[in-house]
C-alpha cells in the first residue's frame, strides 16, 4: 500500500522560491512590504507544489475567522439556495467565506449545529427563521457575535432580523380571493411544529378567514417538511374527496400547489374554472406549469443582500443598535387563480 503523500510546507514553497518562510507568510497575508516581483515568484512556487496556506495559526493571533456561519432548513429548497447565493455572493468581496449548516427543519438539529458552528467563532451567523430551542437561543444571545434571524419577523429577537410575516403574507392571498367573491377556500400544508413559517402561513389563513367571516376548518394535513409535489397530489385528493365544493386552495410552498395542479389535471377538474390554486415561493416551476401558478414572491435573494450589508455595517462599526429590516412579499397573480 502506498503511502500518503505529505503535503508540501512553507518551508518546501520558501526553498523554491529562495526566501524565507517569514516572507512567504508574509506574502500570504498581502504584507505591503513584499514587492510585487517576490510575491508572484511565491505564489508561482506555491502553485508548483500545491500549496495551501494554512491560516488558523494567523486567524488565533487576529481573532478573525473569515467566515460566517449559516443556517437553512434545506439545500433542496431553492428559496433558501437563493438566500445563500446573495450571501456568499455579497460575501465574497468581503474576503468572507460562508460555512453552511442544514437543518432539516428539526431545531434540535438547529440547537446541535449552533453549538458547532459558534465554537469556531464565526464573524457572524445568520439563522433561518426566529423559533429556536431554549438552549439554542441561550447559546445565541450569549455568542458574542452578530446573530441575524431570517425568513421571519419574530416578535422577540435575539439580535438582528431581515424577514418577513409569513402569516401576513398569506392574507394578502386571502384577500385576493375574497375579492373576487370566493368564500370556500382551503389551505394545505403546515400542520406541523416543524415547520414554523409554514405553521405561520397556516395561522395567517385561519385569521384572515375568520375576519372575514368565514369557514377556515378547511384544513388539509400534508405531512412534514419539505412537502413534496406528491404529497400535494396526494392532499388535493383528500380534499376534492372530502369537500368537493371547494373553491380555491391555497398552499404552503409552490411544489405541494404543483402537485395540486397535476392532481386536478389527472381527475379533469378544470383550473381556475372550476378551483383555483396558489402557491407560496415564486419558484421556477410556478411560472412555467401550465396554467401559470399563482404565488407569492418572498424575495429571498433580497433577504441574504439585506443580511450581507448588515454584517458589513456591524462589522465596520456602523451598526451598534439591532436593526429589523422587514422584506416586503410580492403576491404574482397568473393563469391558476385569474
Amino acid at each position: 500500500m502506498t503511502p500518503p503523500r505529505k503535503a508540501p510546507t512553507m518551508t518546501d514553497v520558501a526553498r523554491l522560491a529562495g526566501v524565507s518562510p517569514m516572507t512567504v507568510s508574509r506574502a500570504f497575508k498581502s504584507a505591503s512590504s513584499i514587492s510585487g516581483a517576490t510575491r508572484e515568484t511565491i505564489m508561482k512556487a506555491a502553485e508548483e507544489l500545491g500549496y495551501v496556506f494554512d491560516s488558523t495559526a494567523s486567524n488565533l493571533r487576529s481573532q478573525r475567522t473569515d467566515f460566517v456561519a449559516v443556517t437553512i432548513p434545506s439545500i433542496n429548497n431553492a428559496n433558501f439556495a437563493d438566500t445563500v447565493r446573495a450571501l456568499s455572493d455579497g460575501l465574497k468581496p468581503r474576503g468572507l467565506q460562508i460555512l453552511l449548516g442544514t437543518t432539516d427543519y428539526d431545531m434540535n438539529e438547529e440547537e446541535r449545529l449552533i453549538e458547532q458552528l459558534l465554537r469556531r467563532r464565526p464573524e457572524a451567523i445568520v439563522v433561518t427563521g426566529g423559533n429556536h430551542t431554549p438552549r439554542a437561543r441561550r447559546l445565541l444571545e450569549n455568542a458574542a457575535v452578530p446573530v441575524i434571524e431570517t425568513w421571519d419577523l419574530p416578535e422577540m429577537p435575539i439580535g438582528h432580523v431581515v424577514g418577513f410575516s409569513n402569516a401576513q403574507a398569506v392574507r394578502g392571498m386571502v384577500d385576493h380571493f375574497v375579492g373576487r367573491g370566493l368564500t370556500r377556500i382551503a389551505f394545505i400544508g403546515g400542520d406541523t411544529s416543524r415547520d414554523t413559517r409554514g405553521a405561520d402561513r397556516r395561522a395567517g389563513f385561519v385569521a384572515a378567514m375568520q375576519a372575514h367571516g368565514l369557514d377556515a376548518s378547511r384544513l388539509v394535513a400534508a405531512g412534514p417538511p419539505p412537502i413534496s409535489m406528491r404529497e400535494g397530489a396526494e392532499a388535493m385528493a383528500r380534499l376534492l374527496q372530502t369537500l368537493p365544493d371547494t373553491e380555491a386552495v391555497i398552499c404552503v410552498s409552490d411544489l405541494s400547489a404543483f402537485g395540486a395542479l397535476t392532481e386536478c389535471q389527472r381527475r379533469g377538474v378544470p383550473v381556475p374554472g372550476r378551483i383555483s390554486i396558489a402557491g407560496f415561493g415564486d419558484y421556477e416551476i410556478a411560472g412555467i406549469s401550465v396554467p401559470p401558478l399563482t404565488t407569492i414572491d418572498p424575495h429571498p435573494r433580497d433577504i441574504g443582500s439585506r443580511a450581507v450589508a448588515l454584517i458589513g455595517d456591524i462589522l465596520d462599526g456602523r451598526q451598534a443598535s439591532p436593526a429589523r429590516i422587514v422584506i416586503s412579499p410580492d403576491l404574482i397573480l397568473r393563469g391558476s387563480s385569474l
